[in-house]
């Protein structure tokens, strides 16, 4: 079989990301170019990869691929994703989907018009530890899950002009921006969302038009809770990125930055899994050739990241208002 012809259209630091963990696909994916409106961006990234060469605008290489990975700023992902698809381009787009509702719509339309994959890069869910915290739990080995909790904690800060600060490129805060990756995770494992509050702060990251920390607590159809803390403005950290689920029975620690996941029960404390060296992105673009080659459905399919968008509009709405968001209707 002939290597799918793949062109990264925006080089900033997701797309160096995933330039430098892609060993795995190699074999069955040629990047065939690398565009961003600055050129030493795009040969940063194509000097990852072997054999691709360097465009600045996105619309001379769509002739010559099958496919585009999306890692622009967020406001573009509309009309450059709506193009590539219209052009009957396979789209991988970065996180989040699109900055509203509407233009999510317009991707999903176009993709389906097309008949093509068009998939969210939550490459979270492709991570081995979150994976075997999503199979325990649903094991119920430790009775029933009540409580799962997320924190991420970082330092990120640019220019206050800068699209990442800004709210209308941005489509929001750390909490759109980021703790969307947190959200779709919580509805993978707790299901269907039934209430939820959202808090946000600018205060410590003035960089940041919106929040650039956030709390956010949502009750689940089960009973279940889900609790996401995030910031960028954090200087030091001890817990970093690490999730815990309470169960009945025990409690289910992930600690991303150690590679381990950890149970505590009765008393002891066991590691269960350890994945040191993970890749998810490499996992991920592996299964966007999967779904491209057969025509499956992404698990992280543009439907599916929509349904955890739809809570956090759903959730910055209740805030302006300082009311309880009810969010069951968020997943129509």
């Amino acid at each position: 079989m002939s290597k799918m012809k793949l062109a990264v259209i925006g080089c900033g630091g997701m797309a160096k990301a995933h330039a430098g963990r892609y060993d795995k696909v190699l074999s069955r994916v040629q990047v065939v170019a690398a565009v961003d409106v600055e050129r030493t961006r795009a040969q940063a990234v194509a000097d990852l990869l072997p054999g691709a060469r360097t465009a600045t605008d996105y619309r001379e290489v769509l002739d010559d691929v099958d496919a585009v990975l999306i890692a622009l700023p967020h406001h573009l992902h509309h009309p450059v994703g709506m193009e590539c698809l219209a052009r009957g381009k396979h789209v991988l787009m970065e996180k989040p989907l699109a900055n509203s509702e509407r233009e999510c719509l317009d991707l999903i339309a176009a993709s389906e018009k097309a008949g093509k994959v068009l998939m969210t890069a939550y490459c979270m869910r492709f991570h081995p530890l979150v994976i075997g915290m999503k199979k325990l739990i649903d094991s119920r080995d430790l009775g029933d899950c009540f409580q799962v909790s997320i924190w991420t904690e970082q330092h990120t800060e640019r220019e206050p002009d800068n699209w990442m600060c800004r709210a209308a490129t941005l489509g929001g805060g750390q909490f759109f921006s980021h703790g969307c990756h947190y959200v779709d995770i919580l509805l993978w494992y707790l299901g269907e969302p039934l209430r939820g509050l959202h808090m946000g702060t600018n205060y410590g990251t003035p960089w940041m038009e919106k929040e650039g920390t956030s709390h956010v607590t949502i009750e689940f159809r089960n009973r279940a809770m889900g609790y996401h803390f995030g910031t960028w403005g954090a200087k030091g950290s001890r817990l970093k990125y690490s999730f815990h689920a309470h169960c009945t029975d025990g409690m289910i620690e992930l600690a991303l930055r150690e590679g381990k996941l950890i149970v505590h029960s009765k008393g002891e404390e066991r590691t269960v899994m350890t994945a040191t060296s993970a890749k998810p992105t490499e996992e991920e673009m592996a299964h966007f050739l999967d779904c491209v080659e057969t025509g499956a459905t992404p698990i992280t399919n543009a439907r599916e990241s929509l349904r955890g968008l739809r809570v956090i509009w759903k959730l910055y709405e209740a805030e302006q208002r300082g009311v309880v968001a009810y969010l069951g209707e968020a997943q129509g």
